[in-house]
């Protein structure tokens, strides 16, 4: 059975050769969190005493301001980041979806792109050669998918990537949203495969600004603010809280 257990988890970063304040504020504002002070070495604490369960069904939609370390936490449940202090188990295989474009290839062509984007999701060679006809009917690039990725637009490689992404079968999806270079139109017709992704998944984390489909999409949410978990609970609730504070 598939399960997230965090406890009292923090996630530091020193930041060595910092010469001025300005710089580490330029730092700070990538993975959020705060400064430590009294060190040294400038430590950024982009996660402070985080602590959730979750288990198979769980949506978990998390919000809050660009800084607020939604993204480290993202990348300490993918066990990308290791807990500076406190601890995190997962139970699973894990997929997650930070950058639609990171592991693709800019030099081969959108075919070998769909097995390789594949193969950094987990999934088996013989896995995705099954699925490419239906994820090139699905994004639509015709011909193109014959030529270098760097042939193809902004839009055109998010299509490819969405294409690859909702074909997997993640027991954890970690989901951070990057539609925002795709046309309306193509979106509104990814939404049923996203929905269908999000189906098969064990557990679900989602991080986004659209509320449109973290409604969709989740059930509960996670307010970070600072590096810490600032209020948890039904979805609704949480985004009320969260939309009532923003200045």
């Amino acid at each position: 059975m598939v399960s997230i257990e965090v406890r009292d988890a923090c996630v530091d970063f020193p930041i060595f050769d910092a010469k001025t304040r300005s710089l580490k504020k330029k730092v700070l504002g990538k993975v959020g969190g705060k400064i430590g002070t009294g060190a040294w070495v400038p430590i950024v604490e982009a996660l402070r005493d985080i602590t959730l369960s979750l288990c198979d069904g769980d949506r978990v939609a998390l919000v809050g301001h660009n800084g607020a370390g939604k993204s480290t936490l993202l990348r300490l449940l993918s066990g990308i980041y290791e807990p500076t202090r406190g601890s995190a188990r997962i139970v699973g295989k894990v997929a997650p979806v930070f950058d639609l474009g990171v592991g693709m290839d800019p030099e081969v062509s959108g075919y070998e792109n769909i097995i390789i984007r594949g193969l950094f999701l987990g999934m088996t060679r013989k896995q995705m050669q099954r699925r490419v006809a239906d994820i090139a009917e699905f994004t639509e690039l015709g011909d193109y998918l014959a030529m270098p990725l760097r042939t193809y637009s902004a839009g055109m490689r998010v299509r490819l990537a969405l294409g690859v992404v909702t074909t997997i079968d993640p027991e954890i999806l970690i989901l951070d949203e990057g539609l925002g270079a795709v046309d309306a139109a193509f979106v509104a017709k990814a939404r049923q495969r996203l929905v269908d992704l999000v189906n098969r998944s064990g557990i679900l984390m989602f991080a986004s600004h659209a509320d449109e489909l973290l409604l969709e999409l989740c059930t509960s949410a996670i307010w970070m603010d600072e590096g810490r978990m600032r209020m948890q609970g039904p979805l609704r609730e949480v985004l009320a809280a969260y939309k009532g504070h923003a200045p």
